[in-house]
C-alpha cells in the first residue's frame, strides 16, 4: 500500500469518523445533559477544534486521490465508475463543508457573541443537517471505495 493511499484512507476515516462520533454520541448526550446556552457553547468549541482538521482532510483527500488516479491508473480514462462516484461524492462533501464553515458556522459564532441564542440555535440546526448529509455521503463513499477492485 502506497503512502498516498494510506494518507487518503486515514483522512477519509478521520473525517467520517469524527462526524459519526459527533452525530451519534456527542449530540444526544449534549442534548440530554446541557441547557441550550451551554450546548451552543459546547458545539462552538467542538467545531472550532474539529474544523481545522477537516480543512486538512479537504486538502489531503483530493490531492492524494488525484495523485493515485494519475500514478496508479495513468489518468481518468483508466479508472472504473466507482472512482468517478467517489470523486463526485467527495466534491459534494467538500462543497457542503465549505458552505457549512463560511455561512452557518460563521453566523453561529457571531450570534453566540451577540447572545442571540435563538438565531445561534437555528444555525446549529442547519449545521446538524449538513453534517447528517455529509455523514451519509461519507459512509456511502467508504463503502464504494472498500468494494472497488484495485
Amino acid at each position: 500500500m502506497s503512502p498516498a493511499f494510506s494518507l487518503h484512507l486515514l483522512a477519509a476515516a478521520l473525517w467520517v469518523g469524527g462526524m459519526f462520533f459527533a452525530y451519534t454520541a456527542l449530540r444526544p448526550v449534549a442534548a440530554s445533559m446541557l441547557q441550550p446556552p451551554m450546548r451552543l457553547g459546547l458545539w462552538q468549541q467542538v467545531f472550532s477544534r474539529f474544523f481545522p482538521w477537516v480543512w486538512l482532510f479537504v486538502l489531503i483527500l483530493p490531492l492524494s486521490g488525484y495523485y493515485l488516479i494519475f500514478s496508479q491508473f495513468n489518468g481518468m480514462d483508466n479508472v472504473g465508475i466507482t472512482i468517478h462516484v467517489m470523486q463526485l461524492t467527495g466534491w459534494i462533501m467538500i462543497g457542503l463543508f465549505v458552505y457549512l464553515y463560511f455561512i452557518p458556522f460563521k453566523k453561529l459564532n457571531i450570534f453566540i457573541i451577540e447572545k442571540k441564542l435563538p438565531q445561534a440555535a437555528d444555525c446549529l440546526n442547519i449545521i446538524r443537517k449538513i453534517i447528517a448529509l455529509n455523514l451519509g455521503l461519507g459512509l456511502i463513499t467508504i463503502i464504494i471505495g472498500s468494494t472497488h477492485r484495485f
